[in-house]
């Protein structure tokens, strides 16, 4: 499929880009303040909106699972989180919750898998993770890891909800677990996990995971389908990505540089089925991995910008 280039309409950068659940339309966050959405059909595309809230950049957003209806959550430069839904006409978003529990900029957010609610997980400059849960009536509940990465946490990646193996043997019970795990990483270059135990958040992996030498820009953790391997990409600053694994729950997680791509990785991706992991870097390349079955990872293609 030849690549589709789209105008957005920004003033300023583009720091992230994200289509919907669908397919159907795209939104982007820019240091011009503003998400825009676009409506993207074969090889032509139209502005949607264009939402103004924040006060300074907008470093990312994130599509809820549809079955929450059309909603979307953006975060910024401006310590703010903000929750957006599609009002009565198509097209028309309203501000539908601010969030300002974070004391200084917010750099990640991430909505848990839909088995869980509508809960999102939100990563700042200030050190902390906020996770903030929808009530049936409206009202959102907040939760916090305090200090997580105390230099700030630059990214945070939730768990699949199955817990790991589910597919193999079920609970107790004879039905499925779900789990709430989060990854984040941190300018303190580790990437840690945690999981939400009795209602409070602790740490699941010690010591915290330690292979990068400088600030670790993403995490990203596979769709695993049920089966007990857990999987969880990182991209630094220091060039390297880094997979790192579980081989079943409770294990130590073994970590292998997938490569060195001499240049600060901003972003990692994993397909639906987490068999490809997609990475850009700083070299203004975006490149796909796979991993081989005696375990090595090799690159299968380069997405022509």
């Amino acid at each position: 499929m030849p690549p589709h280039k789209i105008e957005t309409g920004h003033q300023d950068v583009v720091h992230d880009v994200v289509m919907d659940y669908y397919g159907k339309r795209v939104a982007t966050a820019s240091s011009d303040n503003t998400i825009k959405v676009i409506g993207v059909s074969g090889n032509s595309h139209q502005l949607l909106a264009t939402l103004s809230g924040h006060q300074g950049p907008v470093w990312q957003v994130a599509w809820a699972h549809p079955k929450f209806g059309s909603m979307l959550a953006s975060c910024g430069y401006d310590s703010r989180v903000i929750i957006w839904k599609e009002g009565g006409k198509p097209d028309e978003w309203v501000q539908a919750h601010t969030f300002t529990e974070h004391k200084s900029s917010v750099n990640s957010i991430a909505w848990a898998p839909h088995e869980l609610g509508l809960c999102l997980a939100c990563g700042s400059s200030d050190g902390n993770i906020s996770v903030f849960t929808a009530r049936s009536d409206g009202v959102w509940d907040t939760s916090r890891i305090d200090q997580a990465h105390p230099v700030g946490v630059t990214s945070v990646s939730w768990a699949p909800a199955m817990a790991p193996g589910s597919l193999i043997t079920a609970g107790p019970s004879g039905h499925f677990e779900y789990v709430q795990k989060l990854v984040s990483g941190g300018c303190d270059n580790t990437v840690k996990v945690w999981k939400l135990t009795n209602g409070s958040w602790r740490m699941d992996c010690f010591p915290a995971l330690q292979m990068h030498k400088d600030w670790v820009r993403d995490v990203a953790w596979a769709p695993n389908l049920g089966l007990p391997k857990s999987t969880i990409a990182s991209a630094s600053q220091d060039g390297t990505v880094v997979i790192w694994t579980e081989a079943k729950e409770g294990e130590q997680w073994e970590g292998r540089v997938l490569h060195d791509f001499e240049a600060p990785v901003w972003r990692v991706s994993w397909s639906l089925t987490g068999n490809i992991l997609a990475a850009s870097d700083g070299n203004n390349n975006v490149t796909l991995w796979k991993e081989a079955v005696d375990g090595e990872w090799q690159q299968v293609s380069t997405v022509e910008p």
